[in-house]
């Protein structure tokens, strides 16, 4: 079960670690963050990996398997991938990994751009509940909420983050 009192920031700082960690010794990395938390994600760990330029954001709405279901998301942004993707090692940040449905979308709207040498996930929480067999190469934290709970992340005026439980 989620646990409300979970501290963003701490596992921020955790999954943080892990990134940097593992990635230490890789060449060609870029982060590629997926609106809207997973962007807000990618954006600060770039600037702690002094990877600014190498930092990209994707919107997947139109790749979604749902979209026909769904229809388009109000706040529809502009994908911005600013480096060449083709032989990068590429860190796709998410806030929540759930069905696989947005990583595999993503994954698709990026060899759109290039084939990269390797896709790596990072996820701020996975909450299981997958559709696809996707899986988080970097997590700070699992869960498990019922379906029509969805976790959010919320970043304040001072960047700072925050986790709450939305009801379907």
């Amino acid at each position: 079960m989620f646990n409300p009192n979970y501290d963003a920031e701490a596992l921020y700082k955790v999954l943080a670690e892990r990134i940097k960690a593992s990635l230490a010794d890789v060449k060609d990395v870029a982060i590629v963050g997926i609106y809207s938390g997973g962007a807000w994600l990618a954006e600060r760990l770039a600037g702690e990996m002094q990877l600014k330029e190498r930092l990209g954001f994707i919107d997947v709405s139109f790749y979604r398997d749902d979209y026909a279901e769904k229809g388009l998301h109000a706040e529809v942004r502009p994908t911005q991938i600013p480096f060449e993707v083709e032989g990068a090692t590429i860190v796709l940040v998410d806030d929540v990994l759930y069905t696989g449905r947005t990583t595999r979308a993503a994954i698709n709207e990026l060899f759109d751009y290039g084939r990269p040498a390797k896709i790596m996930l990072a996820a701020l929480v996975d909450r299981g509940g997958r559709e696809l067999p996707i899986a988080a190469d970097f997590v700070a934290e699992s869960v498990s909420l019922p379906n029509d709970q969805h976790l959010v992340l919320q970043r304040a005026d001072d960047g700072r983050f925050s986790l709450t439980v939305d009801h379907a």
